[in-house]
């Protein structure tokens, strides 16, 4: 269940510290705040945020990356948006209505201005939604809509190339954030300089540092009542803990599980948890010689001990992951999947007829989580004599390699309010370069994708993903390894704190206690 207390009993201890508790470092001294109080009782404005990874982008069109995600969030609005159970909800949409199979017309919302100071009309909308066509970060989201036409001076029709189970969900997507029409023709930077109709107005970026946001008061939505917003960029886990504990930072956006103990005993803290969509897995990069042999990608799924993956990486907090899809979704089944069995595995190595050791397995990490759960599957592979190596890279240039095809092995994963975005963005062919990171090009997948995409009835849709699911677990093309028990921790003072099993945390309903 969502934002409950943490309740988690640290397991295995002498294993989980054995495998890589982390020396703290300081921060660079910046200054925080460890009250709801500022000077002279006032109610404190200011939030300091920690968070693990640096967004590729400002703008919504050029990247497919959470860390970007929560950035756009801030900065721009969506004709929908997911909410707290994941359903898309309208956003920028006072009303809609699907007209037929194809169409859709939707009532914009009126006086709702962008953070130049002009107002949002339907000219934006349309000029907005084909704009983001254009990028191939984020066309998977509106590729199906074939034309935005403009019904009269509040409302607009999307029409699609078909019956779209989709639309309200891509609407939700970053890619299609509504910005002005007018700085899209004048060719404006929305990296440099984000301009949409979101609750915070970004105030400088120092790269590889820090974000500073300020709350933009003339906000749809309200005002937020945090003024001033920064966002820290600190890579390792038990560096971000020490910022909260030291007040140096009042929100952290990744949790280090192996502090979760500590800092739910911490009375100054508060610590959640969710049950994230995310399904983590050992990508394979399919077209590369080994791996784009079926037997062997399941030899090594069939290797690797997920429950010591588990213990070692998250300290216990997650759940074996056996599907190629997040099991949170009604369609996502465990038939023709993998189970631990190191005998099983060394059968299927056997059927390949691959040398072990000719398959060259480098595994790239972008973070600590990730290194200690690769070093749990470096071991279990050269029990059956594929020998791994371990590659620290940055996140920035992780997401880049493993999106063009310039990696043969990394951990990662990918996280979704639907079961069929999760399914276009990992599997489809047309995700190729952006989030199908292992490349899988396979007509029956497509075509049962494309199928559930265009089944307006939601059993038939889900019996398809089920058949679905089962080809994928099949197939093989990566090795799931869990889905997580995903948690957040902040300072006690605030209120408002609500997270979805997406992710999704909208700041502007965050707020100090008086």
């Amino acid at each position: 269940m969502r934002n409950r207390k943490l309740r988690v009993t640290s397991l295995l201890l002498a294993l989980v510290m054995s495998a890589g508790l982390l020396a703290g470092c300081s921060s660079d001294g910046s200054s925080g705040n460890n009250s709801s109080s500022g000077e002279g009782g006032a109610a404190k404005d200011s939030i300091t945020i920690a968070t693990m990874g640096e967004t590729p982008s400002l703008s919504p069109t050029e990247h497919n990356a959470v860390a970007g995600d929560y950035m756009n969030l801030l900065t721009y609005n969506k004709l929908f948006k997911s909410d707290m159970d994941m359903n898309p909800v309208p956003d920028l949409v006072d009303s809609y209505e699907n007209i037929s199979d194809t169409e859709w017309q939707f009532k914009i919302k009126q006086g709702v201005k962008f953070h130049d100071g002009s107002e949002m009309t339907v000219e934006d909308v349309k000029a907005s939604l084909e704009w983001a066509q254009g990028f191939a970060e984020v066309n998977l989201y509106n590729k199906d809509i074939v034309s935005v036409d403009i019904v009269d001076e509040t409302t607009v029709k999307i029409t699609t190339d078909g019956p779209d189970a989709m639309l309200l969900d891509n609407l939700c997507h970053h890619g299609n954030s509504i910005v002005p029409k007018k700085l899209i023709d004048e060719g404006h930077d929305f990296n440099t300089e984000p301009i949409g109709t979101g609750p915070y107005k970004l105030v400088e970026w120092n790269r590889g540092d820090s974000l500073v946001f300020e709350a933009f008061e003339d906000y749809f939505g309200g005002a937020p009542a945090i003024k001033h917003m920064t966002w820290k960029i600190i890579p390792e886990g038990s560096s971000r803990t020490i910022a909260l504990e030291a007040g140096e930072v009042d929100f952290i956006v990744e949790v280090e599980n192996m502090d979760a103990d500590r800092l739910r005993e911490n009375p100054d803290v508060e610590v959640i948890e969710y049950e994230n969509t995310s399904v983590n897995w050992l990508m394979l990069n399919n077209e590369k010689p080994g791996l784009d042999n079926e037997n062997v990608r399941h030899a090594i799924n069939t290797a690797i001990d997920k429950e010591s993956v588990i213990t070692v990486a998250l300290n216990g907090m997650g759940k074996p992951a056996l599907s190629q899809m997040p099991m949170n979704f009604a369609g996502a089944t465990e038939e023709n999947a993998d189970t631990y069995d190191a005998a099983k595995a060394q059968e299927w190595l056997d059927q390949s007829g691959v040398d072990p050791s000719t398959i060259s397995l480098p595994i790239i990490c972008s973070d600590d989580t990730k290194k200690r759960a690769g070093e749990v599957i470096q071991a279990n592979l050269k029990e059956i004599g594929i020998n791994a190596t371990i590659e620290n890279m940055d996140l920035a240039t992780y997401l880049s390699a493993t999106a063009e095809g310039d990696y043969t092995a990394a951990i990662g994963g990918y996280t979704s309010s639907s079961l069929l975005g999760y399914v276009v963005g990992v599997y489809h062919s047309s995700s190729i370069n952006a989030s199908n990171k292992t490349r899988l090009n396979n007509a029956e997948v497509d075509a049962l994708i494309d199928k559930a995409k265009t089944t307006l009835n939601e059993e038939e849709r889900i019996a398809t993903l089920e058949e679905l699911s089962a080809l994928l677990n099949s197939i093989c093309s990566q090795a799931p390894l869990y889905q997580p028990t995903t948690l957040r921790a902040y300072n006690s003072n605030l209120q408002g704190v609500e997270v979805s099993d997406s992710g999704y945390l909208y700041f502007e309903n965050v707020s100090w206690a008086e």
